[in-house]
């Protein structure tokens, strides 16, 4: 089979990087010629200028939170005493790099908070560094932890913590080698790296994931193995049975996705789907873990269950219904406490805590409803507002429907529609239509600061809840994976077809976006159907799905997606792969593609192959671009200021081509 742009694989050779500073210079050439591109700049810079803030924790004596004044690359750590102390900076990743491009990965605070570890990625890149401070003076340890990659930690008192590692990579597959050989250690504080003691490791199997974590009372170490992004095995270790030197299996196979909540005594709380798609939460005696003696604590139920947490000696159990967040407190044993009251068709997170808290915070968002954080009394189920955040756009004169459609099979989908309230069904208004569709990943509403600038512009934002997400269960996720992945590129062209039936558009004002596993989707929507849309921005998306297996962590997502090494999974791959599906003689929407040169998670080959492609074949007038970042990667981590220059960028090229011209807004109150 003909791969003509395989070359651009290698990322390193000289023949690359000319093709990547030529494309560079097309795309910054066009994007220069907008005359309104400065107006959204600034727009866009004023939007963003506001302070966000995390949802307060409480470690030790102080009370710890994330803030970002407004346009600062990366959000501060601070610190106080009680809720009405001073903060002060805790750990400011803006000061561990110059360009503001490291970012802080992941924390973890030891059992009595007087230690923390911290990672640190650098450039949007997977891979991390460990370091560990001492809390009370905020000064390093001095050890290092190098090669992390998908890890958390799990501390043990404050002796020392579990987590997992990769071997150091040769050089030069840091970004596009296979990750193989994943192991679990336990680092003892005040020892190097090389003195961490292996805790775990599959010789047979090198591809496996492996993750590993104590309950909260550190009886159980349990152990999660999987052999991609969906199915895992768990295997726990009693640490007060002095018998048990190995882990024992509790739950066989990959089959499922099981979870451990916590321990309550000798049993564990575990989170299933087994015989449950919609997922139930049972005890399970790890010495008879047999099915039929588990218990049932709380049943399955029509919404499916997201999780359940554990704070202030209860259960919290998070549902989605119809893609909008439910919330409930139980007692241990499954006992319904209480509905939590939230304020509308939204997005909640935070529910939990330690076990002694009697109060914790979350956060509540909607599309047009900023992150607000609301303080929770665990025994009165009083929610109270705790800090509401402040932005300069208006959210009161916006409005979201869900509205259901038929897909292509007759199954029923919804999508959320958000715009200025009075909007005119004309069939002129300009959508921008977003979604993913994989990966058991739901899209639920949420507030994004971009998003709002387009519909301060006149613009519709609609976001579609696809098969392959897990809005309703994992029924609806696998009707979107493997040989089923067609679905979602079906349902994505429905909400179109849609919004353009029900007078919302037409398809000349559409345009289609989506990252990663939506990169795809994108990929495969404008090839499937190029009259449908005029614009394209696939971004950090697998686009070439006979080889996406054979870079990085590309192989995980062989359970999601199937594998060209197979017969049957080769067919039905091809017949969607969007590197492979593009033809000659066709006038493709104006596309411009975005990837990230450290982008280990996709590797921008599959960026660089798409768009070389695509002008190779492109039959008409529209722009085909590509939009390749410097010392960024996938997306996490991504400092404010290239965060506001890719917008601009996308937004500009969005506008320009759907026709719109850009509208001085009404400030409010500026």
């Amino acid at each position: 089979m003909a791969d003509p742009y395989r070359w651009l694989e290698d990322d390193n050779s000289e023949e690359t990087k000319a093709w990547v500073a030529a494309q560079n210079k097309v795309t910054d050439d066009y994007l220069a010629t907008i005359p309104f591109r400065n107006n959204v700049k600034k727009r866009l810079e004023e939007l963003w200028n506001y302070p966000k803030y995390s949802s307060p924790f409480k470690e030790g004596e102080y009370y710890y939170f994330f803030k970002n004044d407004g346009l600062q690359n990366q959000s501060v750590a601070y610190r106080q005493m009680g809720l009405d102390g001073s903060p002060e900076v805790f750990l400011d990743p803006n000061k561990l790099s110059d360009d503001g491009t490291a970012a802080l990965a992941g924390i973890s605070f030891s059992k009595t908070s007087k230690y923390l570890v911290y990672s640190v990625s650098q450039s949007g890149s997977d891979w991390q560094t460990g370091y560990i401070m001492d809390v009370k003076t905020k000064k390093k340890t001095g050890e290092q932890l190098n090669w992390l990659k998908f890890t958390g930690f799990s501390w043990k008192g404050d002796d020392g913590f579990y987590y997992s590692r990769y071997p150091e990579p040769k050089e030069g597959d840091e970004l596009k080698g296979k990750n193989e050989s994943s192991k679990v250690y336990y680092h003892q504080l005040g020892t190097t790296q090389t003195e961490d003691v292996l805790i775990y490791e599959d010789k047979e199997h090198p591809l496996r994931f492996v993750g590993v974590g104590l309950t909260e009372a550190e009886r159980f170490l349990i152990l999660s193995t999987s052999e991609g992004t969906s199915g895992s095995e768990i295997w726990y270790k009693d640490l007060k049975d002095p018998s048990q030197k190995e882990f024992s299996l509790l739950i066989p196979g990959f089959t499922t996705e099981p979870s451990i909540v916590d321990n309550v005594d000798d049993k564990l709380l575990l989170l299933t789907n087994e015989d449950a798609p919609n997922y139930k939460l049972v005890l399970v005696d790890p010495k008879n873990p047999a099915k039929e003696n588990w218990k049932l604590v709380i049943p399955e139920k029509k919404e499916v269950l997201q999780g359940v947490s554990t704070g202030g000696g209860s259960l919290f159990s998070s549902y989605l219904k119809d893609a909008s967040t439910r919330v409930y407190q139980h007692s241990y044993d499954g006992k319904l406490i209480r509905n939590i009251e939230l304020p509308g068709i939204g997005t909640a997170g935070g529910f939990g805590g330690k076990k002694e808290e009697k109060e914790f915070f979350y956060t509540f968002t909607s599309f047009n409803y900023p992150p607000t954080i609301f303080r929770y009394d665990v025994a009165t189920g009083k929610s109270s507002l705790f800090r509401k955040t402040e932005t300069k756009f208006d959210p009161t004169g916006y409005e979201t429907k869900q509205i259901f459609f038929k897909s292509k099979d007759g199954t029923k989908v919804p999508m959320f529609v958000s715009h200025k309230k009075g909007l005119k069904l004309d069939g002129t208004n300009p959508v921008l239509l977003y979604g993913y569709g994989g990966f058991n990943i739901p899209m639920t509403p949420g507030f994004s600061i971009s998003n709002a600038f387009f519909m301060e512009q006149g613009g519709v934002y609609v976001q579609v809840n696809l098969r392959g997400g897990s809005e309703y269960g994992e029924d609806w996720h696998k009707a979107g994976m493997l040989e089923k992945k067609q679905n979602v590129f079906d349902d994505f062209i429905g909400a179109a077809e849609t919004l353009i039936k029900e007078k919302y558009t037409n398809k000349d004002k559409i345009a289609i976006r989506g990252g990663s596993n939506g990169g795809l989707l994108v990929g495969a929507a404008m090839t499937q159907r190029p009259d449908l849309f005029k614009v394209a921005i696939p971004q950090v998306g697998v686009m070439d799905m006979l080889r996406y297996h054979k870079f990085t962590i590309g192989y995980a997502w062989a359970v999601e997606y199937g594998s060209s090494d197979k017969k049957e999974d080769f067919d039905y791959l091809y017949k969607y792969s969007p590197v492979h599906n593009l033809k000659s003689g066709i006038n493709y929407p104006a596309t411009i593609v975005t990837t990230a040169d450290h982008d280990d998670r996709v590797v921008p080959a599959h960026s660089f192959k798409f768009a070389a492609a695509l002008q190779a074949v492109q039959a008409g007038a529209n722009p085909t671009l590509i939009r390749i970042e410097s010392k960024a990667g996938h997306g996490a981590g991504k400092p404010t200021s290239k965060q506001i220059e890719e917008a601009t960028d996308i937004w500009s090229f969005t506008m320009q081509n759907l026709g719109m011209q850009y509208k001085e807004p009404v400030k409010k109150g500026f």
